[in-house]
């Protein structure tokens, strides 16, 4: 199994999430309904990555990591993007869909530019921009 080609997400309040990812980001969907059963949204695709648990929580925020006992799952979703100015175009969006924001927009260790949010149901995702992993015509990291 080297492909996978949907996330699922457990969400806690389907019509708010619905609103977040479709209105508030703008993820493409078919489904007008606001309070699906299940609603997917359409992707260029994802990539599977394998992360050291502390060191995950940590990326997030260095002085104050989210714990598994807090309810952080251990798992991230990630946002590549071409640009620094677009993880801050990304992060202001998000920001504007009611996101908490845990990190800032900022320089990397490993050389890239990243920031985290949390979507309204705790899940965070990482806005990053990699100059070592260029995206290909479909803006999916060129591993």
């Amino acid at each position: 199994m080297n492909r996978i080609n949907i996330i699922a997400l457990g969400v806690r309040d389907m019509r708010r999430s619905v609103k977040f990812y479709r209105e508030g980001l703008g993820f493409q969907t078919k489904e007008t309904d606001d309070c699906p059963k299940v609603i997917f949204f359409n992707t260029f695709g994802t990539r599977f990555e394998l992360y050291p648990l502390d060191l995950l929580a940590q990326d997030i925020n260095e002085t104050n990591p989210p714990g598994i006992n807090e309810g952080f799952s251990g798992i991230t979703l990630a946002y590549n993007v071409k640009s620094e100015q677009e993880v801050h175009d990304t992060i202001e969006l998000a920001r504007k869909a009611g996101a908490t924001i845990a990190k800032e927009p900022q320089k990397v260790f490993w050389g890239g530019y990243h920031a985290y949010f949390a979507d309204p149901d705790g899940y965070y995702w990482e806005v990053a921009y990699n100059p070592f992993m260029p995206l290909d015509e479909n803006d999916m990291v060129q591993l």
